[in-house]
């Protein structure tokens, strides 16, 4: 009961986070939540980073980011936060687009919450869309190699001189196997143990 209480919280809680109210009219700030609303194309648009292009990216840097000063940043940081100014940019053309009725001065009241609410949650978001997207592009590299180790071998091995160098190994080796087996039962047939336990058996 008390754990089904404390979820419903959280739930409202973290939804709170997600909401501003203009004119008795839900606004959500996160992107996400508009998802039922709009085509694959605008949903692909929102996840896939880069659509945006630098030069807007870079002339809203200040606009999100006041506080930092670009050039401190590593080149990791700066992507990191390239890409955070661009969910930033995606979530307000949404938010123009289903609350059209908006005015600037709401826009702007939207923007403020947005960057006290959900800025670090667009960083984290961030990150794991680029580790994502290295975990898929390294097990593609993985999965080319190994697919061209195999491709290598087959070719190697289809040489004629390939065949001909290892006819004659394959002949040893199968020359050993029946030398082998051909000892053993001949070791085993001398074996008064291996003779009283074949009449047995028969």
């Amino acid at each position: 009961m008390f754990s089904k209480k404390n979820t419903n919280n959280k739930i409202r809680n973290h939804l709170r986070k997600d909401v501003i109210k203009i004119d008795r009219k839900t606004v959500f700030i996160n992107p996400f939540l508009y998802g039922r609303r709009f085509d694959k194309n605008t949903h692909s648009w929102l996840r896939e980073l880069g659509q945006i292009s630098l030069k807007k990216i870079s002339s809203n840097r200040n606009r999100f980011f006041p506080e930092l000063d670009w050039n401190d940043l590593s080149e990791e940081e700066k992507l990191i936060k390239d890409a955070t100014v661009e969910m930033f940019i995606k979530t307000l053309e949404l938010i123009t687009v289903f609350h059209p009725q908006l005015n600037s001065e709401q826009l702007l009241e939207v923007e403020r919450k947005m960057l006290i609410q959900k800025k670090i949650s667009f960083e984290k978001w961030v990150k794991k869309s680029f580790a994502k997207k290295a975990r898929i592009a390294l097990n593609e590299k993985r999965k080319f190699q190994r697919k061209k180790l195999i491709r290598s071998w087959k070719e190697w091995l289809n040489l004629e001189n390939t065949q001909q160098a290892f006819l004659p190994i394959i002949v040893v080796i199968f020359i050993s196997l029946f030398l082998g087996w051909s000892f053993g039962i001949s070791k085993n047939s001398c074996n008064p143990y291996f003779e009283e336990n074949l009449d047995k058996s028969i």
